[in-house]
């Protein structure tokens, strides 16, 4: 089948690369996707395939052990994967966040001691920010880190935390008032710290508890957890990049990263939305000839794909940001709000087009119409994206009156 969202301007490598990880996707995850999600079913097989094609270690530098590409080919890889199953793109993305952090953030000895081992998939990332009562407004955190000699002592309950039973690492945000005086905003008195812990559920160390996974309407397979603090007693080395007060920056450095694939599983999702769609119009009949030949339908197909194709673009052009060094919380803002609705409408719209079949859980639209969902609040809803895009733009363009 003819693809759309096609990119200019990529290596040899690059096109070797998204080859084999399309050949996987077809050959591994479509075939066995819907069945997993069905059961909600974390996809070990799959997982393991994607270990053994180095992906844990795709933009994790050569000299740690991974292959070194750039946040464009990642993004590429999930749009992918995506289109096979956007559980599987979810595994991965928390993962790259944290590796994303350690690289750009972390101290030497912290890269040298976690970059390796999460480059071959024995160390696997998760990352948590939010908490149970605070939506998007970060600076409103409640959990806290207070030093005691050579130690910080952790309280708290975080929410939302992909990964959160299958990871061994997880960085989490918490306020840590040490150093900074009353008054200080409140975005400055934030820390990253790096918790060590093992996969599973229920107390995965001492003063660590992972409760069971949240039962969500889509995004089946990867668990989905809370993660409670209760007296976790981590050494001063699990700092972060080894200094209080910059866990807000660090994660928001990570949070573009991951506004850029959440972008990519839109574009991944609609794509697979579209491929169903164009398929399911030119085999079913009415009226004495394909559904295809319907104006109607064609007006559906030619708007999902314009659609498939503008988000594609953006993607790409925040991702290239990113990778040149820019500032691209712009970019990542607009490819992500733009995606994600847009994932929404074309995944709606296949899911008209198979009419009452795509009501029946043994067409793998529902599936998608049940996932496209978590997109429009994932890495921040799309009044987030636009308060960032509004801000942004009064910069850029500021009136010298």
């Amino acid at each position: 089948m003819a693809r759309l969202a096609r990119t200019a301007g990529l290596t040899d490598v690059q096109q070797e690369i998204l080859s084999t990880v399309r050949d996987f996707v077809d050959k591994e995850i479509i075939p066995v996707a819907t069945e997993l999600e069905h059961r909600d079913e974390y996809p070990q097989q799959i997982v393991d395939g994607l270990k053994e094609l180095g992906l844990f270690g795709l933009m994790i530098p050569e000299e740690y052990g991974g292959l070194g590409e750039s946040l464009l080919t990642y993004a590429l890889c999930v749009e992918e994967i995506a289109r096979g199953w956007m559980s599987v793109s979810g595994i991965i993305n928390t993962h790259f966040i944290v590796a994303y952090m350690l690289k750009q953030h972390g101290t030497q000895e912290q890269k040298d001691h976690y970059l390796p081992r999460m480059a071959a998939g024995d160390v696997r990332g998760a990352f948590s920010m939010s908490e149970p009562a605070l939506g998007s407004d970060v600076s409103a955190i409640t959990s806290k880190a207070v030093r005691d000699g050579d130690e910080y002592v952790l309280n708290g309950q975080k929410m939302w935390l992909t990964n959160g039973g299958t990871s061994s690492l997880v960085a989490v945000l918490v306020r840590s008032d040490e150093g900074h005086p009353e008054g200080t905003a409140p975005h400055k008195s934030m820390t990253t710290f790096l918790i060590e812990k093992e996969p599973g559920f229920g107390e995965v160390r001492p003063g660590l508890t992972i409760p069971g996974k949240i039962d969500k309407m889509g995004y089946k397979g990867v668990d989905t957890t809370e993660l409670i603090m209760d007296g976790l007693r981590l050494p001063a080395g699990q700092v972060l990049g080894g200094v209080t007060g910059r866990g807000f920056y660090q994660m928001m450095d990570g949070v573009e990263v991951g506004r850029v694939n959440v972008a990519a599983r839109g574009c991944g999702v609609a794509q697979r939305a579209f491929e169903l769609g164009v398929q399911y119009a030119q085999q079913r009949h009415t009226f004495g000839k394909p559904i295809a030949q319907h104006q109607a339908i064609q007006f559906k197909l030619a708007e999902m794909a314009t659609k498939v194709e503008a988000s594609h673009a953006m993607m790409v052009n925040a991702a290239r940001k990113k990778d040149s060094g820019e500032r691209n919380d712009l970019e990542a803002g607009m490819a992500k709000y733009l995606a994600s609705e847009y994932c929404k409408e074309v995944v709606e719209d296949s899911f008209r087009i198979h009419g009452g079949y795509g009501f029946s859980k043994e067409y793998e639209i529902e599936r998608l119409y049940r996932e496209a969902p978590m997109l429009l609040i994932g890495e921040g809803t799309a009044e987030i994206q636009k308060m960032i895009i509004g801000r942004r733009l009064l910069e850029e363009y500021r009136f010298q009156g």
